[in-house]
């Protein structure tokens, strides 16, 4: 029985083995041939793209940008002045724990809530700037510059707020 299974596998094989062993003329080469080589000089056209001018920034982002700079205006004014009262209250401050230490930190406290007015302000521009940004990702358009402007302003004045506020924690005893 097993003689009977093992012949016409064995013919099979030998039928598929002659279809490897034919000759090697009766296959097209695999070289380049001359028609894939390239050899032309023209160059493509670019399509003429309209240039359209960028838009100034609109009335609404001008009057929000006004309004979160006057925000900004009115934390740096009120953070000047408690400052004076800060640094007083630091220069004049005693030992850990003591009363004029306590008051001292009160006094940065005040800095600090002063500040975070103009700080809610300088997140907003930084939204709307990277907003403005990905919606004009291959240029920077004109509202992009007058978000940007407003930005610098407002990062100086909180910058300049930041370096106070570290400054006279770093004078307070036990800092």
């Amino acid at each position: 029985m097993n003689r009977i299974v093992a012949l016409p596998a064995t013919i099979a094989g030998a039928l598929l083995l002659s279809a490897c062993a034919s000759t090697a003329g009766e296959y097209p080469s695999l070289a380049r041939r001359d028609i894939e080589r390239v050899s032309g000089t023209a160059m493509p056209v670019e399509p003429a793209v309209p240039q359209v001018p960028p838009l100034p920034p609109s009335a609404a982002t001008e009057a929000r940008l006004a309004e979160l700079l006057a925000q900004a205006r009115e934390a740096n004014q009120r953070f000047l002045a408690v400052r004076p009262q800060a640094q007083n209250a630091v220069a004049g401050a005693g030992g850990v724990a003591s009363e004029s230490w306590i008051d001292a930190n009160v006094a940065l406290s005040r800095l600090e809530a002063a500040r975070s007015r103009a700080m809610v302000a300088l997140a907003e521009l930084d939204q709307l700037y990277a907003a403005e940004r990905l919606e004009n990702f291959n240029a920077v358009s004109p509202t992009a510059e007058a978000i940007a402007a407003a930005r610098d302003t407002v990062d100086s004045w909180v910058q300049a707020q930041t370096d106070t506020i570290g400054s006279l924690s770093g004078r307070l005893p036990g800092a």
